[in-house]
């Protein structure tokens, strides 16, 4: 019976011992889970507006909120927390002053999935800085003094769902934050407004897909007026993209110091938007994408004859492959017409409808045979050479010949002519001046010496006239009261 007694007394005293040692721990954790400048519920720490210059020291490692807003932060150091919390999932650093970030600052939250730095005092977003925040949703940066956003700032980032950095002073636009399988692929969000954007990649934004520019946010910006910036906004318009449709009167840009609606561009003349469609010629492929404005929606596609089109080739060309898309393969001309996407999400559904137009030639064809276009443009071309062959190239008839001897064949026909207007009389002729306005018809024939090339007079030469009326001959004139003179012409004189 000794026994016995020995081993239940032992029993009750490490019983004792275990209960003191789990009151102690009971009565010593509210002094360590929450620090005296805080509010605590649970798992959410809540030390706003405290006016705090530093973190509090020793927080719970099982904090799961962290609410530091409207508090006197400064600067955040890699050792702001000795505890590492790997359970914080938000943690809330707005309207602070802050102006620092150590780069190692955020290596204690490594499952941090909500930050908030807005309405702060940074100026610029250095290299690597969140690289530690691969788990991160959501950060919100606006209402800072940000200028400058460094091309690696937000590396590592794969998990980024939205970013916020409205109302700040950047310049550059970061493309590589919204590039198709770029750094953040799962980014839905990217809100830069109220900024000092005056350029944007035009093309490469266009290029988007929609469930991207659906939640990119560009009003309030001073944009430069052109017609590409008019077409861009103008097709978001059309698709009824958030980021369009709930700021149409804050999308403005700059001309001449003046800011104008970007949807009101009549001082340009910019042609008014309208929806493209789709090209093929005969044996081409292609693929078509159900671009919605949400990811990971349901699609499905109707034919123009209203048929549902299946995963798999049947007996068409046309299938739906794995991502959504439309694929053609050997497009024919009864393959055109109006394709429907049906998709379908968790909060919306969207209708997308797509024109084919199918032209009945192959845009490619064999070596012995060209493109209608080229045909034409080859014919012109040589139609132009033919002409300049035929106005410089063709043989002369008269400037290039050399100087002809005269003939001197007294059987030539007559060559020249010549009319004297104010015939001159010889005056040891006498005679009446009413008898000295005979008319004839005189044909000149090359009689010798006296006579030039073509059968022409040299000056100071006497024609000799028959004397008809009988009263002497006729001088010829000096060459300037020649009036005309034409070959193969009789005159009246």
């Amino acid at each position: 019976m000794q026994p016995q007694r020995d081993l239940r007394g032992l029993w009750l005293l490490l019983l004792s011992l275990f209960l003191l040692l789990f009151g102690v721990s009971r009565a010593g954790r509210p002094a360590v889970s929450c620090p005296a400048a805080c509010l605590c519920a649970s798992n959410i720490l809540s030390c706003s507006k405290q006016q705090l210059p530093n973190v509090p020291h020793s927080l719970p490692s099982y904090t799961a909120l962290l609410d530091l807003s409207h508090n006197n932060l400064s600067r955040l150091r890699a050792e702001w927390t000795p505890t590492r919390l790997t359970h914080l999932h938000s943690l809330l650093l707005n309207h602070n002053h802050l102006n620092f970030i150590s780069s190692e600052a955020f290596s204690p939250v490594p499952n941090l999935r909500y930050l908030d730095l807005s309405s702060n005092q940074l100026h610029t977003l250095d290299e690597n800085l969140f690289s530690e925040l691969q788990a991160l949703e959501v950060l919100l940066l606006y209402n800072n003094h940000i200028v400058e956003v460094d091309r690696y700032a937000f590396d590592d980032m794969a998990q980024l769902q939205k970013l916020y950095l409205s109302q700040n002073q950047i310049s550059r636009f970061p493309l590589e934050l919204v590039k198709e399988g770029g750094k953040l692929p799962k980014l839905t969000l990217l809100d830069l407004s109220s900024n000092k954007l005056k350029n944007l990649p035009l093309p490469d934004l266009q290029k988007l897909p929609a469930w991207i520019k659906n939640g990119l946010y560009l009003h309030n910006n001073p944009l430069h007026c052109n017609c590409e910036l008019y077409q861009l906004f103008s097709h978001w318009q059309y698709r009824q993209l958030s980021s369009v449709m709930d700021f149409q009167e804050d999308l403005y840009c700059m001309s001449s110091k003046k800011l104008h609606n970007v949807f009101n561009l009549s001082f340009l003349n910019c042609s008014e938007y309208k929806e493209r469609a789709w090209e093929a010629h005969l044996g081409d492929s292609l693929t078509i994408k159900c671009d919605t404005k949400q990811q990971g929606m349901t699609k499905v596609w109707m034919t123009p004859s209203n048929e549902r089109v299946l995963d798999k080739v049947t007996n068409g060309t046309v299938r739906v492959s794995e991502d959504g898309s439309l694929v053609l393969q050997k497009v024919q001309v009864e393959d055109g017409g109006v394709y429907t996407c049906y998709a379908t999400g968790e909060a919306f559904n969207e209708t997308l409808s797509v024109e084919l137009k199918v032209y009945n030639f192959t845009l490619h064809g064999h070596h012995d045979t060209l493109n209608t276009a080229y045909t034409t443009l080859v014919g012109c071309i040589l139609s132009v050479v033919l002409v300049l062959i035929y106005l410089y190239l063709t043989p002369c008839r008269c400037w290039c010949r050399g100087v002809e001897k005269p003939s001197s064949h007294q059987g030539d026909s007559l060559s020249s002519s010549m009319l004297s207007t104010t015939p001159n009389h010889d005056p040891m002729a006498g005679g009446d001046k009413d008898d000295g306005f005979d008319r004839r018809v005189a044909f000149l024939e090359p009689t010798g010496p006296g006579q030039g090339q073509n059968g022409k007079l040299k000056p100071g030469n006497t024609l000799p006239v028959p004397d008809v009326t009988g009263k002497g001959q006729r001088r010829m004139s000096d060459p300037e009261s020649v009036s005309s003179v034409f070959s193969d012409t009789p005159i009246v004189v």
